[in-house]
C-alpha cells in the first residue's frame, strides 16, 4: 500500500513539475515529459513516448494531458491515470485562475511582455527538440523517413503561401499513405510460432 502511494505521489508531483514550468502547450510539453518519464524516471521507452504522442496527437484532448494519463494507467492503474492528469492540469489551472483575478491586462506589464518575448523562443526551441528527438528514435527505414520529410515540406509550404489546410489532414493523408504501403507489401507473417 506504501509503495502505491509513493508511486502516486511521484506522478502527481512529476507531472505537477511538467504543468508548472511547460509554456507554450502540449507540443513543447512533449520534450519536457520526455525527459521526465523516458530520461530520468525510466517509465516508458522511448518507442513508447512516440506511440504514446501519436496516439495522444490523434485522440480528442491536450496532446500533454493525454500521454500524462498514459503514462499514469500504464504505471497505476486507473488511480494512476487520474492522479497524473490532476498533476498536469492543476498548476496550469491555478496559474491561470489567479492571473484572470489579480492581473488585470497581465501582459500589459512591459517586465511581464518582455518575458513573455523570451519564452516565446523557449518554447520554439522545445517543440523543435521534441520533433529532432522523434526523428532520432524513428525506424531506420525509408518509409517513414520519406512520409516525415514529406510531411514536414507540404507544412513549409503550407505555412509559407498562408493555405487553409489542417493538420490534422496531412495526419490523415501519412496514415493513408502508410497504411496504403503497408497493404501493398502484403501483412507481414504472423508472429509467434504461427503453423505454416
Amino acid at each position: 500500500m506504501r509503495n502505491r502511494c509513493s508511486v502516486l505521489t511521484d506522478l502527481f508531483l512529476s507531472f505537477a513539475k511538467v504543468g508548472c514550468f511547460t509554456f507554450g502547450g502540449g507540443y513543447s510539453m512533449i520534450s519536457v515529459i520526455t525527459d521526465t518519464c523516458v530520461e530520468k524516471k525510466k517509465w516508458i521507452s522511448h518507442d513508447e513516448m512516440m506511440n504514446v504522442t501519436v496516439i495522444a496527437e490523434s485522440t480528442p484532448g491536450p496532446i500533454a494531458i493525454n500521454c500524462a494519463t498514459y503514462v499514469g494507467y500504464k504505471l497505476a492503474g486507473m488511480a494512476g491515470a487520474v492522479v497524473a492528469t490532476l498533476g498536469i492540469v492543476v498548476p496550469s489551472f491555478v496559474i491561470i485562475y489567479l492571473i484572470s483575478n489579480f492581473l488585470d491586462n497581465f501582459l500589459a506589464y512591459p517586465l511581464v511582455a518582455k518575458a513573455f518575448l523570451g519564452i516565446k523562443v523557449g518554447v520554439g526551441i522545445l517543440i523543435l527538440d521534441a520533433g529532432l528527438t522523434m526523428l532520432r528514435k524513428m525506424q531506420k527505414k525509408p518509409q517513414p523517413r520519406i512520409i516525415a520529410v514529406c510531411g514536414f515540406v507540404a507544412m513549409l509550404l503550407i505555412n509559407i503561401f498562408s493555405l487553409k489546410i489542417s493538420s490534422i489532414a496531412l495526419m490523415l493523408v501519412a496514415g493513408a499513405v502508410s497504411l496504403g504501403l503497408f497493404l501493398a507489401k502484403g501483412a507481414p507473417e504472423a508472429k509467434g510460432g504461427g503453423t505454416k
